[in-house]
């Protein structure tokens, strides 16, 4: 695989620069011990009044093939015409109230968005690739999957070895040799209000 590291304009870590998401996976094995350090990654994720309001339904597919089968299929299909070769599915929930008081909680979704942030650098760490989706059964991931009323579906996740661009259908393997392209910061930070440039 090519390098696919962030063009970035200014320094940042080596792991921000690394991460990117891949679709083309090995048939390589996720561990126990590498899906505990994702999720210890995520369990020490920061969150309002440290609520830690994610929920995770996870499936390895070399330990749990029927598990991780039930995770694949809720996935679209276009989502599945490559990730069920990763070695570790997620589906993650955000709880959309506060478990103290039973308040709404309207950042849940902001703080499972930082712990699957951390658990994909984590992944970097491990020699891992990740891939945040939303393309799945929202209706039977709630349905199907057992997890308390209350709880949002909000993100899937394949982890696994990266694969080749030739693993791959052509017209995904297109997009994963894609150059990497962000938006330049000052289009969307700006200095003390909406519209005054920010030079740096």
């Amino acid at each position: 695989m090519t390098d696919r590291s962030a063009p970035t304009a200014h320094p940042i870590h080596d792991l921000l620069r690394a991460r990117w998401s891949p679709r083309s996976f090995t048939d390589a094995p996720v561990s126990a011990a590498q899906e505990a350090s994702l999720l210890e990654a995520a369990r020490w994720s920061a969150s309002c009044f440290n609520e830690q309001p994610w929920v995770f339904i996870t499936a390895r597919r070399a330990d749990a093939p029927e598990d991780f089968a039930k995770l694949a299929s809720l996935l679209s299909a276009n989502n599945q015409a490559w990730a069920p070769k990763a070695g570790l599915l997620m589906i993650g929930f955000a709880r959309s109230s506060f478990a103290a008081n039973g308040n709404p909680n309207a950042v849940a979704a902001y703080d499972l968005g930082q712990a699957v942030a951390q658990m994909a650098l984590q992944a970097v760490a491990l020699g891992l690739g990740s891939h945040q989706m939303r393309g799945f059964d929202l209706a039977r991931a709630t349905a199907e999957l057992g997890v308390p009323e209350g709880h949002e579906p909000v993100v899937a996740i394949a982890f696994g070895v990266t694969g080749t661009p030739d693993l791959l259908p052509e017209k995904i393997a297109e997009r994963e040799v894609a150059p990497r392209v962000r938006k330049p910061i000052t289009d969307f930070a700006h200095l003390g209000r909406h519209g005054t440039p920010l030079k740096l």
